[in-house]
């Protein structure tokens, strides 16, 4: 399982930082459907996989294809965001983004239960064609580059960020591959977890969102992601059913609303014609700490237990909150005392043009 899920993420970190280049030069709206034509196809193969080899294989095709949507996406929406209402924005799109990503095993494994795999695997493939024909109509503002130098595939300006969202999606890579397995070895349902869980991200993420816009992003991250570490403790000493609900609410409002307000403090510190490369950079660190999540919190689960597991994700959290402190709150500082109305960067945006 930690092989599996960490063979769809590393392959999306080879690619991604190619794509946001690429993504500032070419536009958006192609990456985003041909990714999603890629996607499709892949989701269609796994009814004729029969071995690991194979599946190891389709998984990295796969993670290569949510490269290409994804990156595009979220650039695509941070365009189309209002600077001033930029937490919000990210707020909800995040929300639809896990939201999916909580109620999607939900209905997975009752396809599966009811029906069978090939049909949960084509009624994957037709959400997916949804996702294609939404996308046409899309409206995608573009400001291209203005410089035809060589494409640049990582943002430095962001690097503090990445690093800290890096060591925020560690734990949430335990808790994506091995909440399912660990609540079925203590008796409980796997579902109780995710809608818990889904129910606290509607409401916390938009209230979340307007809370960064109007006081920060450290205003809203520092609590989230202490919120975060005790949520992780929590789960680690569950052994029903009530245990497992607390730590997915307390799980839901800290990660639920530290992940949309660092995204938001990228986009404030990176270059209006650098989105791509700096939603790329956001998103490597993200795929790569799920990846490795994964895999190396497989090891523990299988040397130690699920237990030690979810605390070593405390420890995670715990590092990225210290890596916040240190050097991401200074910079967002920094970012605000130049930009009194809150016009995200407004220096460097002049600066941009007047070149």
């Amino acid at each position: 399982m930690g092989l599996a899920t960490g063979a769809f993420m590393l392959s999306a970190v080879v690619l991604r930082p190619i794509v946001g280049g690429l993504l500032d030069r070419l536009g958006r709206r192609p990456f985003i459907v041909c990714g999603l034509i890629l996607f499709a196809l892949a989701m269609y193969m796994y009814n004729w996989i029969g071995g690991i080899i194979a599946l190891l294989g389709l998984r990295i095709l796969h993670g290569m294809s949510w490269a290409f949507s994804t990156t595009a996406m979220i650039t695509a929406t941070t365009d189309m965001i209002p600077n001033a209402r930029r937490g919000e924005g990210m707020g909800w799109f995040s929300l639809s983004t896990t939201l999916a990503m909580a109620i999607g095993p939900l209905y997975g494994l009752w396809v599966v239960e009811n029906l069978s795999y090939h049909f949960m695997f084509l009624f994957a493939v037709a959400l997916t064609v949804v996702a294609i024909l939404l996308t046409l109509g899309a409206k995608m503002p573009f400001q291209p580059q203005r410089e035809t130098r060589r494409i640049e595939l990582f943002e430095k300006s962001v690097f503090p960020v990445t690093v800290t969202v890096f060591f925020l999606f560690i734990a949430y890579g335990g808790i994506s591959a091995f909440i399912s397995l660990f609540a079925d070895s203590i008796g409980v349902s796997a579902a109780v977890f995710f809608l818990a869980y889904a129910a606290t991200l509607a409401l916390t993420r938009p209230l979340a969102g307007k809370l960064s816009d109007r006081h920060g992003e450290s205003f809203v991250i520092v609590p989230s992601l202490i919120i975060a570490i005790v949520a992780l403790i929590v789960l680690s000493v569950s052994s029903g059913m009530m245990g497992v609900i607390v730590s997915a609410v307390l799980y839901g409002i800290g990660f639920g609303s530290a992940q949309p307000a660092l995204q938001a403090a990228t986009i404030r510190l990176a270059r209006p014609d650098r989105k791509g490369v700096a939603n790329a950079s956001l998103l490597t660190a993200t795929d790569l700490g799920i990846g490795l999540g994964a895999i190396l919190l497989g090891e523990v689960s299988q040397y130690l237990n699920y237990r030690v597991l979810f605390m070593v994700s405390a420890v995670s959290v715990f590092i990225c909150f210290l890596l916040f402190m240190i050097f991401v709150k200074r910079l967002l500082k920094d970012s605000a005392a130049d930009s009194p109305k809150n016009n995200y960067y407004p220096s460097v945006v002049s600066k941009y043009e007047e070149k």
